[in-house]
């Protein structure tokens, strides 16, 4: 089992070169859902005050190109719970992206990518190289707010995956919201997971197992 994890790896490391500069995102949503530790869904960004937005949504961006689709839920309460907003967030633009590199360690422990390994070590090598890997790094989003009572505002919404080469100063995982006007300001990251998924720039070869074929994996 062990030499099967190092082979893994040794193969995960070789693909990380062929990635595209395209990435999907994990706001408190989809498998990250199912983990077991603290509380994983929504994520939660709160002021000095007590103040919080939860947020849960997904999408995908390029980090060359600046574009970005992503969409999602979010709930406004104050410092004693109460909620005194709910809506719908929309990704706009991707302002700047920093990564951390991917992370094939999370992929070996998330339940749901160890179920897609494949026992034939032929197969595993195209299969992981084939699909997204986990990364880590800092997306800053220029989003909007639209709240169910009609009103919209502008935010930029700050995502931190605490995976990969990590710097000390980003240690903690979570998201960050600053809103235009007298918004205020959401600095402090709570509970909640968010993750990256670099996109594959290529698959290997899966006969010979040499190298990686010259074919392009499509993922628009």
């Amino acid at each position: 089992m062990m030499a099967l994890v190092v082979t893994i790896s040794a193969i995960i490391a070789q693909g990380q070169n062929q990635r595209s500069g395209k990435y999907a995102f994990l706001v408190g949503s989809g498998f990250l859902c199912d983990s077991t530790d603290s509380p994983a869904c929504p994520v939660t960004a709160k002021a000095a005050q007590g103040e919080s937005y939860e947020f849960s949504g997904a999408g995908r961006f390029d980090e060359e190109s600046k574009k970005v689709t992503g969409a999602g839920t979010y709930t406004h309460k104050l410092s004693n719970g109460r909620v005194v907003e709910i809506g719908v967030w929309t990704a706009d633009e991707l302002v700047s992206f920093v990564s951390y590199g991917t992370a094939p360690g999370a992929l070996l422990r998330e339940r749901h990518a160890s179920e897609k390994m494949l026992p034939d070590p032929r197969q595993a090598k195209v299969r992981i190289l084939s699909e997204p890997l986990p990364a880590g790094g800092l997306a800053l989003f220029r989003i909007e707010l639209q709240s169910t009572t009609g009103g919209a505002r502008k935010a930029i919404l700050q995502v931190n995956c605490a995976l990969g080469n990590v710097p000390p100063e980003h240690s903690i995982e979570g998201v960050q919201l600053s809103t235009e006007g007298n918004g205020g300001e959401f600095s402090e990251s709570g509970s909640g997971r968010v993750i990256f998924l670099a996109m594959p720039g290529g698959v290997m070869s899966p006969t010979d197992g040499t190298g990686p074929q010259s074919s392009v994996v499509s993922h628009e």
